[in-house]
C-alpha cells in the first residue's frame, strides 16, 4: 500500500509538497467560513423576525464580494504591494477576515446592517484571499503540470471542511449559539494567515509600472486570442446544463418523502465520495491527458444523471449520491484543471477568477433552469434534458483544441517563485 500511495503521489518535489499544504489549509478555510451560516439564519429569522424573502435579499448583499472578484486579480496581478504581487496582499485579506470575524461575534444586539456591514468584510477577505490562493495555484502549478493534482487538495480539503461544518454548524445553531459560531470561523483565516506567512515564497516584484504593464500585455493577448473565449465558452456550455440539485430536493421532500435528517446524510456520503473523487483526480491528472479525462468525463456525466432516472428509494438514493458524488467530483475538476491551464501568462489572478465567474454563473444558470423545468414538465423529462444537454457538449470538443492548451501550459515558463530575480 504505501508502494502504491508513492507512486501515484503527484507532489513528489518540496516545492509541490509545500504548495499542496498551503492550498489544503486554505481551502479548508474557506470551507469552515460557513461554520456560522446555519445560526446565522435562525438569527435572522427568529430574532429579527425576518421573512424567507428578507433572508434572502440578505444574502444577497453580503454575496457582492463574491460577484467582483476579478476585481481582485487584476489588483494582485498588477499592483504589487510591498514589493510583491500576492504574499502581502494575502496576508492583509486573511487578517482582515479573522478581524472581521472577530467583529461580528463582539456584536452585544446584532441588527441587520451591523450584520450585513461586518459580513460584507468578512466576505471581502474570504473572497480576495481565494483569487489569490487560485493565482498561486495556476502560476506554479502550469509549468510543473500540477494544475489538476492542486485542485484536487483544494476540492478534498473544501468537501472535508463541508462534514465539519455540518456536524459543528448543526451543533451551534441547536444552542442559537450566534457568538461561538463566529469565534470558530474567526479561528480559520487566522491559521490561513500564519500558513501564509511560512509557507508563501516569491521573489520580490518589479517596479509597479513594469508589473502593470507585463498584466496589461497578458490581459490583451488572452483577449485577441481565440483559446480563452472558446475555453470560457465550452465551460459555461457545459456547467449551464440544467440542474437537477434542487428539484432532486423537492423529489426527495415531495415524492420520496425522506426526512430532513436523512437528506442531510446523502449530502454527507456525497461529500465523502467527493474527498475520495478528488483523490483519485490528482493521480490521474498527471497519468492521462486532460482532452482524454474531459471526454470521458462528459460520457460519465450523461450516466451519471440518467441514472438518477432510477432514484426511488433510500437505498438507490445512498447508491447514486455516493457514486456520483464521487464521480461528479473528478468531472468537476477535469473542467477546472481546464480553466487554469488556459489563464494567461501574467494575468492568472485576473482570468481564472473571471473563467470562476462564468463557471458560476453557468452553475447559477443551470440551477434556475432547472427549477423551471421541474415546475413544467416534471421530473423524468428534466433528467432527460439534462443528460441530452449534457451529451451535446461532446460535440464542442474539437473547437477547443485541449492538446493545444496543454502544450502551452507546460511552456509557460518556470514557477513564479523559482524564476531568477
Amino acid at each position: 500500500m504505501p508502494g502504491f500511495i508513492a507512486r501515484n503521489n503527484p507532489f513528489r518535489t518540496p516545492e509541490g509538497q509545500r504548495l499542496a499544504i498551503l492550498f489544503a489549509v486554505v481551502y479548508f478555510s474557506q470551507g469552515m467560513y460557513h461554520v456560522a451560516d446555519q445560526t446565522l439564519t435562525l438569527t435572522l429569522k427568529e430574532r429579527l423576525g425576518m421573512s424567507a424573502a428578507q433572508v434572502g435579499t440578505f444574502g444577497t448583499i453580503t454575496l457582492v464580494p463574491w460577484v467582483i472578484k476579478p476585481l481582485y486579480g487584476v489588483i494582485s496581478d498588477g499592483f504589487p504591494l510591498f514589493g510583491r504581487r500576492r504574499k502581502s496582499y494575502f496576508l492583509i485579506t486573511c487578517a482582515l477576515a479573522t478581524i472581521a470575524c472577530l467583529g461580528l461575534a463582539m456584536l452585544g444586539v446584532p441588527t441587520y446592517w451591523s450584520l450585513a456591514a461586518l459580513i460584507l468584510i468578512m466576505g471581502l477577505g474570504f473572497a480576495f484571499t481565494d483569487v489569490l490562493t487560485d493565482a498561486m495555484m495556476v502560476e506554479n502549478g502550469k509549468p510543473l503540470g500540477l494544475t489538476g493534482a492542486f485542485q484536487s487538495v483544494q476540492w478534498a480539503a473544501i468537501n472535508v471542511a463541508t462534514i465539519v461544518v455540518g456536524v459543528i454548524g448543526g451543533y451551534l445553531a441547536e444552542r442559537r449559539n450566534l457568538r461561538a459560531a463566529f469565534l470558530v470561523a474567526a479561528c480559520f483565516p487566522f491559521i490561513a494567515l500564519v500558513m501564509g506567512a511560512a509557507y508563501i515564497r516569491e521573489i520580490p516584484a518589479r517596479s509597479q509600472r513594469e508589473e502593470l504593464r507585463e498584466t496589461w500585455r497578458g490581459i490583451r493577448n488572452a483577449l485577441r486570442e481565440r483559446t480563452l473565449w472558446v475555453a470560457s465558452g465550452f465551460v459555461f456550455f457545459w456547467t449551464f446544463s440544467p440542474s437537477i440539485g434542487i428539484p432532486l430536493f423537492y423529489y426527495q421532500t415531495d415524492t420520496l418523502k425522506f426526512s430532513q435528517q436523512f437528506i442531510g446524510l446523502l449530502a454527507s456520503l456525497s461529500a465523502g465520495a467527493a474527498i475520495v473523487g478528488a483523490a483519485v483526480y490528482a493521480p490521474l491528472s498527471r497519468r492521462v491527458s486532460l482532452h482524454r479525462v474531459i471526454v470521458y468525463s462528459i460520457g460519465g456525466g450523461v450516466i451519471g444523471t440518467l441514472a438518477y432516472l432510477v432514484y426511488k428509494n433510500a437505498a438507490s438514493a445512498i447508491a447514486i449520491d455516493t457514486v456520483f458524488g464521487g464521480l461528479g467530483m473528478i468531472i468537476q475538476l477535469a473542467f477546472l484543471d481546464l480553466a487554469a491551464k488556459a489563464c494567461p501568462k501574467h494575468a492568472e489572478g485576473t482570468f481564472f477568477a473571471l473563467l470562476m465567474s462564468v463557471y458560476n454563473l453557468g452553475v447559477q444558470g443551470s440551477q434556475v433552469t432547472g427549477g423551471y423545468l421541474y415546475d413544467y414538465v416534471g421530473y423524468t423529462p428534466l433528467i432527460l434534458i439534462s443528460a441530452a444537454m449534457t451529451g451535446l457538449t461532446w460535440f464542442l470538443v474539437p473547437l477547443v483544441n485541449i492538446p493545444e492548451v496543454e502544450r502551452r501550459a507546460r511552456q509557460s515558463g518556470p514557477p513564479p517563485e523559482m524564476a531568477p530575480s
